[in-house]
């Protein structure tokens, strides 16, 4: 797209006439590619029995901070589990391993692929992927947690707690102290477990348990 306004702008310079009659043609140009389908979860987004009780460890761990129940998101389960299934097929291979930390995506699917390494550069591929997979019209926060066998509730919840900068995203300390958490998703899958915090409320609701 630069390129092209690039070359507009010197017809433009050079010939006037031209631009006057390739505006309109401009102008759909742009609409047609601003124009793109609304990614959405799909109908029905189950929540599991070990994501559930994930989800309610977390909340008991809150309360004992007096912060509030944070409602779970359909949007964001849906993307916390994609990311999982992910991680569980795919973390281990050349694609998101080595300096790829948990919050990278493989190349394997519709998504935009990364490699998220620890210097933060590339951020906004975590941030984005709710909007990215669902109708989520919001960036997403993620923490993220890996064993070598399979993952628990408690196994997660306990590492989290035990890493300062993911124990604050939880309990709203340090620089997440003024973020105000109104959705929540929850994946559990293999060795993987990961919970998105998200600012806005879902608009699709909140996931079945299964």
């Amino acid at each position: 797209m630069k390129t092209i306004s690039l070359v507009l702008a010197r017809y433009e310079i050079s010939n006037p006439i031209f631009m006057k009659r390739n505006f309109s043609i401009l102008l759909l140009f742009f609409a047609f590619s601003a124009f793109r389908p609304v990614a959405t979860a799909p109908a029905v987004v189950k929540i599991y029995s070990e994501e559930l009780k994930l989800y309610n460890i977390i909340m008991q761990y809150r309360k004992a901070y007096n912060l509030p129940v944070i409602p779970l998101s359909k949007s964001l389960t849906y993307v916390a589990q994609e990311h999982c299934k992910d991680l569980a097929a795919n973390h281990n291979n050349t694609s998101i391993s080595g300096t790829c930390n948990l919050h990278s995506w493989s190349q394997n699917s519709r998504w935009s692929s990364c490699c998220y390494t620890p210097d933060h550069r590339f951020a906004d591929c975590m941030w984005n992927k709710p909007k990215e997979l669902t109708s989520y019209d919001d960036s997403g926060y993620e923490i993220s947690f890996a064993t070598s066998t399979e993952a628990s509730a408690e196994s997660a919840l306990n590492s989290w707690r035990n890493s300062p900068s993911h124990n604050q995203v939880i309990i709203n300390d340090g620089i997440w102290k003024n973020a105000h958490w109104n959705a929540i998703g929850i994946g559990i899958k293999n060795g993987y477990a990961t919970v998105w915090f998200g600012q806005s409320p879902d608009k699709e609701g909140s996931p079945v348990s299964e």
